[in-house]
């Protein structure tokens, strides 16, 4: 697909190329815009959080004659996009009693997964179709869960404190009005009594105090400020509103009581003077079989292959799902008779198929545990392969199931990762874990934004193996990738150093930044060379005899050969006109001696052979004519060439940063020109050692 994105941050405009089920690398110093190409791609997107809007350029954003809008074509806006960055790692949280929230839904809930899922469904579905769907049954259950949910219970019995008891502990005073209100029954017993009683209170709590006329009908009301006054000391507004919903919901669950059971609760909600201690007994007994039958109902309605534990048939345990109201006595009735009976009809049918059903929750069963222990396998390899002292365990049943920590010198799980893991471990923790999500959600573009960039070598490509190179169905593998990255690394291992590994599912190409355009320019394997090979191509092409020098001075310092020739291409950049040769001692004075005639003449052979026509003279006469090296900066058709040309102009730069680049031309080169001498400093890391220690005992043993 071809990408064209315009005014967002820095970028006026850049054209990408990213080709599907590949991995494509992005390769582009600090700087260029790859935040901003990853940003602009993800906010594309009808899913993304953030808005196109957000990468207005600030150069718009007071003065904008033209109305440049952010804006990116080649990607449909329904298309699914998932981006590793910087914000993705600063919002992944590590759950105190887990790594990652979701872990079943991310680690189990493959494709295969769910088609069994789906098989086991459909022999349930007799069952579960019975409630869905069913205002009758639905009403039910959230009656029954209404009543149960009202009386909440203690050690000692029922609380005080649930509505249940706040409405019946002080009588039914709708039904029996106190002495001396029986003046306000119409009232009281209207189905505006809960508001009546807070209209009443209220006026009277804050008025009656400011004079003896009635603050409701201005007549003269001190003969009746008792009765008035009596209102709010035998009524509350919570307690009428609890005791008429209890009511209720008796009086709409009646036909699904027992005709002894209904009686009991109709004289219970109508005692005068509340509850005693053999009323709440029953209540609680009642609560009890409500409880009970509504687990039942649930766990019916909820039913899978989770219900199953293991080792138990379901030929023994489905008959268990069966209601039998011999022991619901206080639900006995005809009407909880009807209902129950389609149930268990229900259950029968799927007993019929208990066969069929066994074997598909034993397949889910074994593809579960082998979900666990391949992504347990996959995750701890990689781990031990990057030389992190962690592992992951996903333990829990079924549904529950949680990804953990352990430390390998330690035997119990560790609460989340925060507190334990390092920034680096955060990181590497996040990514795995992001391709995992990625996995189960199934985006159409996934974008890495930098993901490697700050691990040292072996952790890279210990990451690009556990991204990119196992099975198909557990990685990146034939997945639409976008990877943005400063690290040339990925490009050399990819498609050159392990090429085969990838088995040419990789795409590079560099992103040049000029004047606010990016530009792509491809990268293949010939083009990834040493930077020998790189001083030897640019001798040998149609380039100024100068840049040529330069890159022979270079190809002598790679190869740390100081040799006659290195000499002599030395002193002419430093343009002696008498040469030195830095291979002998100083003198008293500190200085070199002048270089012997034999050797200045076999340094210059050596140059001629390889730049025809070279005499140090006339090179030396082009070096020293400022005007001259102007013009050839001027001609370099390239950033490393005109530095290597500004050094020779000796142009005065009081930026320390700048300067030391410029000597040394480019950071990623001197990873290969310099390095400590592993053998004296022992760079190699210890769990390397320590793996091949154990290939080599295993190979001692044999």
């Amino acid at each position: 697909m071809e990408i064209n994105i315009k005014n967002c941050n820095n970028l006026d405009e850049a054209n990408i190329t990213i080709q599907e089920d590949k991995l494509n690398i992005k390769f582009a110093p600090n700087g260029t815009g790859k935040t901003t190409v990853a940003k602009a791609i993800q906010f594309s997107s009808d899913d993304s959080d953030s808005s196109i809007n957000d990468l207005m350029p600030f150069k718009y954003r007071s003065e904008n004659p033209d109305d440049a809008q952010p804006s990116v074509e080649g990607i449909d806006s329904s298309t699914k996009i998932m981006c590793f960055n910087e914000d993705y790692v600063n919002q992944f949280t590590f759950r105190p009693e887990e790594l990652v929230s979701n872990s079943f839904d991310i680690f189990i809930r493959s494709d295969a997964y769910k088609a069994t899922e789906q098989e086991i469904e459909e022999l349930v579905t007799n069952i579960k179709q019975l409630f869905t769907n069913n205002p009758e049954f639905e009403e039910l259950i959230s009656n029954l869960k209404e009543l149960n949910s009202a009386f909440k219970l203690t050690r000692s019995g029922i609380s005080k404190a649930s509505t249940g008891m706040k409405g019946l502990s002080s009588g039914n005073k709708i039904e029996h009005i106190p002495s001396g209100l029986e003046s306000y029954q119409p009232f009281i017993q209207s189905n505006k009594s809960v508001g009546w009683v807070d209209w009443q209170t209220k006026g009277h709590k804050e008025f009656s105090e400011l004079s003896d006329t009635c603050p409701f009908c201005s007549s003269d009301s001190s003969e009746k400020k008792e009765q008035i006054e009596k209102v709010s000391q035998e009524y509350d507004k919570n307690t009428i509103k609890n005791l008429i919903a209890i009511i209720n919901i008796v009086e709409r669950l009646g036909e699904y009581f027992s005709d002894d059971t209904k009686e009991k609760l109709a004289t219970i909600t109508s005692l005068k003077d509340g509850l005693e201690k053999e009323h709440e007994t029953f209540i609680i007994n009642v609560k009890s079989q409500i409880n009970d039958l509504i687990g039942k109902l649930e766990a019916l309605r909820t039913l899978s292959g989770f219900h199953f534990k293991e080792g138990e048939r379901v030929t023994e345990k489905l008959p268990s799902y069966k209601l039998d109201l011999a022991f619901f006595t206080h639900l006995d009735s005809t009407k909880t008779q009807e209902a129950i009976t389609s149930i268990n009809n229900s259950i029968d049918v799927l007993i019929t198929q208990a066969g069929v059903l066994q074997g598909k929750i034993n397949i889910q069963r074994r593809e579960m545990q082998n979900l666990v222990e391949k992504h347990q396998e996959d995750i701890n390899g990689f781990l031990s392969y990057a030389g992190y002292r962690y592992q992951v365990q996903i333990t829990g049943e079924d549904n529950q199931s949680q990804l953990k920590l352990l430390h390998i010198d330690h035997d119990e799980h560790l609460s989340g990762g925060n507190q334990h893991l390092s920034f680096g471990e955060r990181n590497a923790f996040a990514i795995v874990l992001f391709m995992y999500e990625c996995l189960a959600k199934k985006p159409d573009i996934i974008i890495l934004d930098d993901p490697i960039s700050s691990f040292d070598k072996n952790k890279k490509f210990a990451i690009l193996e556990m991204l990119f190179r196992r099975d198909a169905s557990s990685c990146f593998k034939g997945k639409t990738v976008l990877m943005l990255t400063h690290d040339v690394e990925p490009i050399i291992d990819t498609l050159k150093s392990v090429r085969k590994q990838f088995n040419n599912q990789v795409s590079a190409s560099y992103l040049r930044f000029n004047n606010g355009q990016i530009t792509e320019q491809t990268i293949s394997e010939s083009d990834i060379k040493t930077f020998a090979q790189i001083c030897m191509g640019a001798i040998e092409s149609p380039r100024n005899g100068i840049i040529k020098l330069i890159y022979l001075r270079r190809h002598y310092e790679i190869l740390d050969d100081l040799g006659d020739a290195y000499q002599v291409l030395s002193n002419l950049f430093h343009k002696r006109g008498q040469p030195i040769d830095t291979r002998e001692d100083r003198n008293d004075e500190d200085e070199y001696p002048e270089m012997g005639e034999e050797p200045f003449s076999s340094g210059c052979a050596e140059i001629t052979s390889h730049i025809s026509g070279f005499d140090y003279d006339s090179v030396l006469n082009q070096l020293s004519d400022h005007a001259e090296l102007l013009s050839l900066y001027q001609q370099c058709q390239n950033g490393y060439e005109k530095l290597q040309v500004f050094r020779l102009l000796e142009m005065p730069t009081e930026n320390s940063v700048i300067k030391k680049f410029i000597n040394e031309t480019y950071h990623i080169e001197n990873e290969f020109i310099c390095q400590l001498d592993p053998a004296q400093f022992d760079t190699i890391p210890e769990y390397v050692v320590t793996e091949c220690n154990k290939y080599v005992s295993g190979l001692a043993g044999d």
